[in-house]
């Protein structure tokens, strides 16, 4: 995690922390059916405690609505965009700027094809705005390298037991 300290106009100063969290795991499943779990990014909610859902926007498949858990169990909301991919090689997305939130967040997901097995590996990070927008986006990136880690372990039980897999 790292801090970043912003000078303010009229004196005084703001830390914002970018955190980033990377983590690799391998699975007994084949990168197609790997990738066509995570492609619509929908799924997400199954393996992370705090994302309520993921949707796609108005039909289009490379913009979806994230919900997820804030402070006090106030919803935070954010759209994303499908940035760039490689089919069974890699998916990445990023928060866009829609005017109703300054969070900027994405992650990537890539797929090392190794016959019957996968690795996985998923990065996600945050740049919180200052203020009390960036302190709740902060907050509910507490540990992200955990959750991270939780949500490929989860990952791994799902797609072994072929639970919830698009065929």
């Amino acid at each position: 995690m790292a801090v970043q300290v912003f000078i303010k106009p009229g004196g005084g100063h703001v830390s914002v922390m970018t955190t980033t969290a990377t983590h690799y795991i391998e699975v007994n499943a084949p990168a197609d059916r790997c990738y066509r779990w995570w492609r619509p990014l929908t799924h997400l909610p199954e393996i992370m405690s705090d994302v309520r859902r993921v949707e796609p926007k108005d039909g289009h498949a490379d913009v979806t609505k994230w919900v997820v858990d804030g402070p006090l169990g106030r919803p935070v909301e954010w759209e994303a965009k499908i940035v760039d991919e490689e089919r069974d090689r890699k998916i990445a997305w990023a928060s866009l700027d829609t005017g109703s939130n300054d969070i900027d967040t994405g992650g990537a997901v890539r797929f090392d094809n190794h016959g019957d097995t996968t690795g996985v590996e998923v990065s996600l990070h945050i740049n919180p705005p200052a203020g009390a927008l960036g302190e709740a986006a902060v907050a509910l990136f507490h540990d992200p390298q955990e959750k991270i880690e939780n949500a490929l372990a989860e990952f791994k039980r799902l797609i072994e037991a072929d639970t919830g897999v698009a065929r």
